[in-house]
């Protein structure tokens, strides 16, 4: 067969085998771009938060489509923006931004798209959830009646957080506020529950030091760290916290208990205010977009306790709010307060005289109340907040008279035993069972005859003790209540300690 003869077979063989396909693409392209900002024409048909393709020189760059409006669609760029310019083509991909979920992420830091950024290798994972979702609705959700335990003195005892709660963490900058959610992330170590930790315009050094805490305390092994670093972009900011929600989700439909920290959503109202200005939407207040409470209340209302009809599944968030000179009239702060179920307020003032965790107890509340505690803590915790209230307004008179009646002077010694227990060190979360013995020897008067400055000296022994004859402390956490054996026993164990004490 000759050359020609075999080209034109070829040819037949290629003809008679072609099938036409018909693809519809919606194609737009690019008018201007500038700070990580793309106005797009051409995409009429484009969704909120759906996934845009921008063709660049460079290899394709993704974006999400966040203004809808007649002739134009503002989108976020969700990665190197340099590279795209005026006319390059936009694909819409007709799906909705999503997040890979599952067992996978357990254990690994990512970025808010899901990409692994902890260098460990490629994340397999089957199952994506949308990033945004609406929240259960009211028929679905169960009362929150279980205890999330944070290992918190202070905060178990005086603000019980329940499972399903939204309890926001507020104060000004470096008093403590990520201590405290580490803490309770260290703390689930056991209690059946995973953790997320989204973190949102943080240093990055600044997460790298978490990640080794949670790993010599081994709670990697149940906790997702979302990472979007202080270097990150606004759109990567504005979409963390939404992405680490969903990640919670995938447990929630499961039936599972999850713990979500947002650390934190000043940050997240900033890179929202930015993206918004750049997209010329309309500012307002503080030059926040107008729908900037809605921008947190329609994250925070995910968290939930579903009943058993729905999994009886659980998201406990623990937003975190930084307040500028403890202002919490500011804008955002009063914003977070009113869509949470209750805050943790840290001030100052206790953080330099030594008191930490800087809890005000007068200041913060859990509106879930003592619904989430054991009976054991309950009826130990009851006075606790009454006598940390009565201390604090009786040192202020104090210190203007000496002639003080006995009872104020009984009220006061207790007082500043009281706080002298509730100072706390960082990543050494305690046992409920410890804390309920503690609390128990303090209100019955048994620590009254130890000098205050030897309190936490004679803690730490008690609890050393205890551990050596935990039948006490395994009652407590079996029973999780206090009946007379159960006193009567901690009464002994108590008084052979001070034996013990008094022989050191």
């Amino acid at each position: 067969m000759s050359t020609k003869d075999f080209i034109i077979e070829q040819l037949k063989t290629e003809i008679s085998g072609f099938k036409a396909e018909i693809s519809e693409k919606s194609v737009g392209r690019v008018l201007k771009i500038s700070d990580g900002i793309a106005l797009v024409s051409g995409l009429s048909e484009a969704m909120m938060s759906e996934i845009l393709i921008f063709k660049t020189a460079h290899g394709d760059v993704s974006g999400v489509a966040l203004n809808l409006e007649e002739n134009l669609v503002g989108a976020i760029i969700l990665g190197e923006f340099t590279h795209i310019k005026e006319g390059d083509e936009v694909l819409a991909t007709k799906r909705i931004l999503e997040v890979p979920v599952g067992e996978a992420l357990v254990g690994r830091v990512v970025d808010p798209l899901g990409e692994p950024v902890d260098g460990k290798g490629k994340i397999e994972a089957s199952k994506f959830y949308p990033v945004e979702k609406i929240a259960p609705g009211v028929i679905t959700r169960a009362s929150v009646n279980q205890p999330v335990q944070t290992g918190i003195k202070s905060i178990d005892a005086m603000i019980p957080i329940g499972r399903g709660q939204r309890e926001l963490i507020i104060g000004d900058r470096q008093l403590g506020k990520t201590a405290i959610a580490i803490d309770t992330i260290i703390n689930q170590k056991g209690q059946n529950m995973k953790c997320v930790y989204v973190a949102i315009g943080q240093k990055e050094s600044k997460i790298a030091g978490i990640v080794a805490k949670l790993e010599e305390a081994g709670a990697m092994e149940y906790t997702t760290i979302v990472l979007a670093g202080a270097s990150s972009p606004a759109s990567l900011l504005y979409i963390a916290p939404y992405a680490g929600c969903a990640m919670a989700e995938y447990f929630l439909d499961k039936g599972e208990d999850v713990l979500i920290v947002y650390d934190d959503l000043s940050k997240h109202a900033v890179s929202y205010r930015e993206i918004s200005l750049l997209l010329r939407r309309p500012p307002g207040r503080e030059a926040y977009p107008g729908d900037v409470f809605y921008l947190h209340s329609r994250l925070l209302e995910r968290a939930c306790k579903l009943n058993s009809d729905f999994g009886g599944g659980s998201i406990t968030a623990l937003p975190i709010i930084e307040t500028q000179a403890g202002d919490l009239s500011a804008y955002i702060p009063t914003n977070v307060i009113s869509i949470t179920d209750g805050q943790i307020f840290l001030e100052p003032e206790l953080f330099y005289k030594g008191n930490r965790p800087a809890v005000n107890a007068g200041l913060s509340v859990s509106r879930v109340g003592s619904s989430a505690q054991i009976k054991a803590m309950k009826k130990v915790a009851g006075k606790m907040r009454l006598e940390a209230a009565q201390y604090r307004e009786l040192a202020g008179f104090a210190q203007f008279g000496s002639d003080l009646d006995e009872d104020t002077r009984k009220k006061l010694e207790r007082g500043k035993r009281l706080y002298e227990i509730l100072k706390q060190d960082q990543y050494q979360p305690l046992a409920v069972a410890k804390q309920v013995l503690i609390y128990w020897s303090l209100l019955g008067g048994h620590l009254d005859d130890i000098a205050v400055e030897d309190i936490r000296t004679f803690e730490a022994g008690l609890y050393k003790y205890a551990d050596t004859n935990d039948e006490v402390l395994k009652l407590i956490t079996e029973k999780k209540e206090l009946s007379e054996e159960i006193e009567e026993k901690m009464k002994t164990l108590l008084n052979d300690y001070k034996l013990v004490y008094g022989q050191n």
